[in-house]
């Protein structure tokens, strides 16, 4: 329809514009009906997404609510083994668990071992993980589909198998690590104990640790890499840059929020290990070994001392809260961009 039918069709100047007429008592003829709000479909999608995640939402309170409120109860109670057996009360006691432990010398000591073993092991994970990846965009299709698939299967492993596998291999007497040291020349490493000395032992936890870690990182950031625009890193080669230069400048503006992210995630995982000094240690870390989570354990099942374990595990929360707070805050700004 034209603009000139348009004006065809409206009512001369000066001619009033003629309506059906209304029966007397009758109901006024209703405008016609408009089309569905639009802000009543922008409200309806946008609570699409809650509406989506909920049952996921109800499903992690329903696991995680009720130990998480019963642990914040207990740390502020003395629950013991008799209120344990009994099922009595424990007594209230207000902060004096979280006053005994700030104030107890061997709390800072585990602190100070988690937080070491915590940066080593992300700083070896995050840099052998961006090597390989960096790497695997210079093999062949079928290698990188090869050694893909040995990441996979070393990620896919139980805890049990390859603490077992690391128990071997550290063996004093029969572990290929000394084997191979005892064939240099001049060297007698048989029926060395690694675990004698801490730091020989935490060597072999650290390992362990970075070993299962690895294929996470190496996927990721291999996925990120993918997402670097050719034809950006040809430019800056044909202007001069080198090798480090085009990381620097390209590369690393583009994967630096993915790396972000499996940092910070790399550094809860690992402030956490429980499990892979727990099994090395045949299910009993000496002191010298415990970091917090197993500290916190020691506590509460050694010397039950249930209210003490709790609280100290409360604090571990509070000292990762600002890390999961930065990873939130990471991720929300990653979609914001996206």
């Amino acid at each position: 329809m034209t603009a000139a039918d348009t004006r065809a069709a409206a009512p001369p100047p000066g001619v009033a514009e003629v309506r059906a007429p209304r029966a007397p008592g009758g109901p006024a003829p209703r405008p016609a009906s408009k089309a569905g709000s639009p802000r009543r479909g922008r409200r309806a999608g946008a609570a699409l997404p809650y509406l989506l995640i909920a049952p996921a939402i109800v499903a992690i309170a329903a696991v995680f609510a009720f130990p998480l409120v019963k642990t914040v109860v207990m740390s502020f109670q003395d629950m013991g083994r008799r209120e344990l057996w009994t099922g009595d009360s424990p007594p209230w006691v207000g902060f004096e668990q979280f006053t005994d432990i700030l104030g107890d010398a061997e709390f800072w000591s585990v602190t100070g071992r988690t937080v070491l073993f915590m940066a080593v092991c992300v700083l070896l994970t995050m840099g052998l993980g961006l090597l390989i990846a960096l790497l695997m965009q210079r093999l062949s299709t079928w290698v990188r589909l090869l050694l893909t698939g040995a990441l996979v299967a070393a990620w896919s492993m139980p805890l049990l198998v390859a603490t077992s596998i690391f128990r071997w291999l550290s063996d004093s007497d029969y572990g290929l690590i000394n084997t191979l040291i005892d064939k240099l020349p001049g060297v007698e490493f048989l029926g060395h104990n690694w675990f004698l000395d801490p730091w020989q032992g935490f060597t072999i936890i650290v390992v362990l640790v970075v070993w299962g870690a690895i294929p996470f990182v190496v996927i990721t950031l291999y996925a990120a890499l993918t997402q670097v625009p050719g034809e950006l890193e040809e430019a800056a080669q044909l202007d001069g840059a080198s090798s480090l230069g085009v990381f620097r400048f390209v590369t690393w503006p583009v994967i630096r929020p993915v790396f972000q992210m499996v940092a910070t995630l790399s550094v809860i995982w690992d402030f956490n290990v429980f499990g892979q000094i727990f099994l090395l240690r045949g299910n009993k870390p000496e002191p010298e070994y415990e970091t917090l989570g197993l500290y916190s354990f020691s506590k509460a099942f050694e010397s039950t001392s249930f209210s003490q374990g709790t609280a100290i595990a409360l604090v571990t929360v509070l000292l990762l809260a600002g890390v999961a707070v930065y990873y939130l805050r990471q991720l929300m700004k990653t979609g914001e961009v996206e």
